[in-house]
């Protein structure tokens, strides 16, 4: 076969099977960002408190989770919680192997390792919102949710824009370790399509292609928000 038949979409072609596995790398890498988003909302928030002990527990996840390595941690996830359902299952009775689903595995792994760097993005931006307006804010005697409400949500998720970008990148690149439990993403199917046919430098190769196609139209996306969210604050992009 040649190689646009082993491409293509008809009975002998691996194209189908391509394309959904991109469509899963993607739904992984959302889920993952979604996870981490409220993760690293809560740790930002512990690295920003008063209160030393607080900050402290903050830095030493942002240490562990950007330190230890990416694979170490999704083996963790997915062995550690399929013991641990087991163990779960042995006490309720049911004398067999619990396995942890795969996709909530990688979510779950890629979301602690995209937590611990949106923790410093969210921490960053809100580092960056001009203490006048929150001054102001307090002196016209406007609530604490209301302040959140009206101006520091807004200009976090603004000046937070370009360093989430760069975390769903990261979380694009990580999803391709998940391809150890067995979850069929772009990675996996890369590999499956390779061994079945032996074309291994053209599966590898258009593996790789299609997360170049993934990267550049996320930056599209995100490069787009951060137009669109600096155009409905002026007077700040006069200031840049």
């Amino acid at each position: 076969m040649t190689g646009f038949q082993l491409l293509g979409f008809g009975a002998n072609g691996w194209g189908v099977w391509l394309l959904a596995a991109a469509l899963m790398t993607l739904a992984v890498t959302a889920t993952a960002l979604a996870i981490g988003a409220v993760i690293g909302t809560i740790v930002a928030a512990l690295r920003l408190s008063g209160s030393p002990l607080l900050r402290f527990l903050g830095h030493i996840y942002t240490t562990v989770f950007r330190g230890v390595p990416e694979l170490l941690i999704i083996y963790l996830i997915y062995f550690g919680g399929s013991s641990g359902l087991t163990a779960i299952g042995r006490l309720m009775g049911y004398d067999r192997f619990f396995g942890m689903p795969s996709f909530l595995a990688g979510a779950l792994a890629v979301g602690i390792i995209s937590g611990a760097y949106q923790t410093e993005v969210f921490r960053g931006a809100f580092l960056s919102i001009p203490r006048g307006e929150l001054e102001a804010a307090s002196a016209i005697g406007m609530s604490s949710a209301l302040r959140l409400r009206r101006i520091i949500i807004p200009q976090v998720l603004r000046f937070a824009i370009p360093g989430l970008g760069n975390v769903w990148q990261l979380g694009l690149k990580d999803s391709a370790l998940i391809s150890v439990t067995g979850l069929v993403e772009l990675m996996r199917a890369s590999q499956v399509a390779a061994g079945s046919t032996r074309q291994y430098f053209l599966f590898y190769i258009v593996g790789g292609a299609l997360y170049l196609v993934l990267t550049s139209l996320s930056d599209r996306v995100f490069n787009g928000a951060e137009r669109r969210a600096n155009r409905s604050m002026p007077s700040a992009m006069g200031k840049a």
